[in-house]
């Protein structure tokens, strides 16, 4: 006497044989790796990690020059920083230095009055993902 069902598999599951649920299952699975992908991409981004003066600061003093630090190396041709005053005149020597071997940007500034300026950056790392960003500082109270 047999007590198994002839439709079982050797393995002990049935297979599949439900149209329906091998779809979701195949939704699912590629739900995952998508949402793992971005995961990883987004970690091949250059994201500024570290800002003298740094972003939102209240400086008693103009600073002479911006340095900008960021997670990756930087591709030197693709990426910038200019600083601009609160109604957008550039006030950098234009004369950034992007080191892609620190992931570093840095840019000197003209003579700064007191007031509000804006450092504007574009970063291209060397895994040619593109990230760019901006903050404000002030000079003066």
């Amino acid at each position: 006497m047999n007590y198994y069902p002839t439709n079982v598999s050797r393995a002990g599951f049935r297979a599949f044989n439900c149209p329906l649920a091998a779809r979701v299952l195949a939704v699912l699975i590629t739900t995952a790796i998508f949402a793992l992908l971005d995961i990883i991409a987004a970690f091949a981004h250059a994201q500024l990690v570290h800002a003298d003066p740094p972003a939102g600061a209240v400086l008693a003093s103009a600073p002479n020059q911006i340095t900008l630090n960021f997670s990756e190396k930087l591709e030197p041709a693709f990426s910038s920083v200019v600083v601009r005053n609160a109604v957008g005149k550039r006030v950098d020597n234009d004369d950034s230095y992007i080191d892609k071997y620190n992931a570093s940007m840095r840019i000197s500034l003209q003579p700064l009055a007191p007031g509000i300026y804006i450092v504007e950056w574009r970063a291209l790392s060397v895994s040619t993902h593109r990230t760019e960003g901006a903050f404000v500082f002030r000079v003066g109270e």
